[in-house]
């Protein structure tokens, strides 16, 4: 299983295909391909994409912000 430069590579082993697709699919979630294709399926509007932009951020805030609060004991 490797990456090169036409995309995702999985090997298919011992004709188990069902892995095979799995692997591809947590792959293709990790290298954010799905979230892109669904992004793509319409046009977004500038303000729309900030405004999502923003929010995607302050998420990344909050989730950053809760994880340090849990591991530091008070």
């Amino acid at each position: 299983m490797s990456r090169n430069d036409t995309g995702i590579e999985v090997v298919v082993r011992d004709n188990d295909v069902e892995q095979a697709i799995k692997a591809l699919k947590r792959k293709a979630a990790r290298d954010g391909l799905i979230k892109q294709l669904k992004s793509k399926k319409a046009y977004e509007k500038p303000s729309d994409r900030r405004k999502r932009k923003q929010r995607e951020s302050l998420r990344r805030i909050r989730k950053a912000q809760a994880r340090r609060a849990r591991r530091t004991p008070r």
